[in-house]
Formats: structure tokens, sequence, C-alpha cells
């Protein structure tokens, strides 16, 4: 199963780039370029990996690189992709991200010195086992202000194994990837735009649903939810005695707003009230802890195309729930704007990875 569109021809007059998003049941890329300061939308595409496992659309997969590579080059080629300048998606569940407060240091070499050491503390492998990088979040003071003794540092860690699967992925697809970014910064780059308050992020993948306060396009939080669409489809399967394959087409179909006798709401129900209800609980920790009240909830990831979702987690949540829309970030012909924002949780990532590389671009 594919969902494929191609806009526009290959163009001239700006250099074309491709996000690509390999997460665990689907594949999705975008390609833009840049016109001016416009990014032009010029064709994207998904294609399901359960068919590849031997599975159905929708499910969670976990297949070697030398498939992935190959169910990659399938979608490349249906989706007409014309460049192989690449940006490629980490998936959360393969990274580590802590932010944690250290101890100040005025020398640079110093300071790198102390945020290595003490990462050792945080996370919970050997840190031969991992690539480490971090971000030491920048603190606005009142002129004259002495610095404070302590500053905030945003730890990265990926598993080395995670890296590795996606340069084999990257060979095997003759890609030229430039980058590997840790899906939750594609997704802040492609819908987060509240440059103050914090913002809530919930990313309802196949297999889990990721949980992230944003403050500043910082992540202050983030949270494994080990619960996700595919676990909402074979709820609705069994119910229903029907397929997977099935259960899936009407889950996206119909979501929230099915008409009577396509199943039972309850079966839907069953598991969003779960993920919704566990996010609460790290929203409600985040802002005790912090004194602060997060202003807004964004739905993403392939669950965040279930119809009328937005109105159903507005019964969980006190704030406003919006669904998001990258594709709202580049230039499409007019016609396919309803296509698009009705796809566009989906398609977060590649899109945050695409806005990336034409960053990179100049």
């Amino acid at each position: 199963m594919s969902f494929l569109s191609n806009l526009f021809g290959s163009s001239k007059s700006g250099k074309s780039v491709i996000g690509v998003d390999i997460g665990s049941s689907s594949l999705k890329v975008v390609q833009l370029r840049r016109e001016g300061a416009t990014a032009v939308l010029e064709t994207y595409g998904e294609l399901a990996l359960g068919p590849y496992a031997g599975g159905e659309a929708g499910q969670a997969t976990n297949l070697p690189a030398d498939t992935i590579a190959e169910s990659l080059r399938d979608l490349l080629r249906e989706a007409n992709v014309t460049t192989r300048d690449a940006g490629i998606s980490i998936p959360f569940s393969r990274s580590l991200l802590t932010l944690v407060e250290l101890p100040r240091r005025d020398d640079p070499d110093e300071q790198k010195t102390v945020i290595e050491l003490e990462a050792r503390k945080y996370i919970p492998v050997p840190v031969s086992e991992v690539q480490l990088d971090y971000f030491i979040i920048p603190q606005a003071l009142p002129e004259g202000a002495e610095k404070p003794q302590k500053i905030q540092v945003l730890l990265v860690a990926v598993h080395n194994d995670e890296l590795s699967l996606l340069e084999n992925v990257v060979r095997g697809s003759e890609l030229a990837a430039t980058f590997y970014e840790i899906e939750i910064f594609s997704t802040i780059r492609s819908v987060v735009d509240e440059p103050v308050n914090p913002v809530l992020v919930l990313d309802i993948g196949a297999s889990a649903t990721k949980v992230y306060v944003v403050e500043h396009g910082v992540v202050a939080l983030s949270h494994n939810i080990p619960q996700g669409g595919q676990d909402v489809t074979r709820t609705i399967a069994t119910s229903q005695g029907m397929s997977v394959g099935k259960a899936e087409n009407l889950k996206k179909e119909h979501g929230f707003a099915q008409e009577a006798g396509t199943y039972d709401l309850r079966s839907i129900e069953l598991v969003f009230s779960r993920i919704f209800e566990e996010a609460k609980r790290a929203l409600n920790q985040y802002e005790s802890a912090h004194q602060k009240k997060v202003v807004s909830l964004i739905l993403t990831g392939g669950g965040g195309v279930t119809r009328e979702l937005e109105q159903y987690a507005k019964t969980f949540f006190a704030m406003d729930v919006h669904i998001a829309n990258p594709f709202g970030k580049t230039q499409a012909p007019a016609f396919m704007q309803p296509v698009l924002e009705s796809i566009g949780p989906e398609f977060a990532v590649a899109v945050g990875l695409a806005l990336r590389k034409l960053e990179e671009l100049g």
C-alpha cells in the first residue's frame, strides 16, 4: 500500500532536497526546492512497511537494513523523486534526550570536559555504545547581572547500532545523506511556532506515542508511551472480527466520526484514552515541577490523522488543541491544500528534515 503524489515536474530554478522519515510502520519522503524565501513542495510519498515483513499496512516492523533500503528505493521511484540529496530521521526510541543542570565553566574546553564527564551519569548504557552530543541552553540575563553558577544542557545520545543501520539503508538506497536527526527536532521545525510559552506535542506513531514539552524551541520534557496507532487498529480488528488491514482502513477513514455500525466507538476510545491519560500525568508533573502552564497541544504522527481526534483530545486537555500542519510551511497548489492538511501529521518529520536540508543550502 503506497500513498503518493507528484505535484510538479522537476525544476531548474532551485536545487531539490528530500527528507526521509524511516518509521516503524511506514516510510515517508518529502521533496522540496527553494524559490527565493519559499520552500516549494515538489512531491511526497508514503509506503507501508508491513507487507515487506509479511504483515499488513499499519503494523510496526523491525526490518533489516537491506529490506528497508529495498522499500525506500521503491518509494523514491513511485513518488518520482528526482534528487538524492537527503536528510534522514533517527527514531526517538533509539535515542536519549535529557535536560540537566551542570556547573558553569568559563573556559569552553573545561566546560566541554565537565559536560562529557557528567553525561555518563545520565546515559543508561556504556558511553562507548552511543554517539553523544549536547546543546547548552542560552540564558537571557538582565544587563549587569552576574552569570549563574549553573547552566542547563540538553544531552543527546544515539545508539551506534542505529546509526550503522541507517548508514546501510542510505548506502543501499543510493542516497547522499548529509545529516541524521532525531525525529523530535524535525517535528519542532515543521509544526511548533510558539516562540515563548511551553507547548505539548503528542506524536502518535504505530507502536508508541512520544510526549514532548517544547519551550523556546528546546525539548524540556520527553516521555515514551508504549501504545500507538497499531493498538487502536488491533482493538478494532479484534472487537469486529475483521482483518488488521480492513481495521486500519476503517480507522483512517472514520476515526471518531464513524457511522453507526461501522465499529464500536469504545474500541477506539479505549486506546486513545489510555494514551491521553498518561500524557496528562507527564504534563502535570512538568507543570508542577517548573511552575509553568503549557498553553497548547499539537497532535502529530500517523495517529494524528484520525478523524475528529482533535475534538476527543479536548475532553482531556484544558488548552488549545491543534492538528499539526507541516505542509503549511511549504508552497503547493491551492487545490491540494485540503489533502495536505488531512495527511499533514504523518509527514511532520519528513517536512522538517527537508526544511533543514534547504537551510543547509543557504
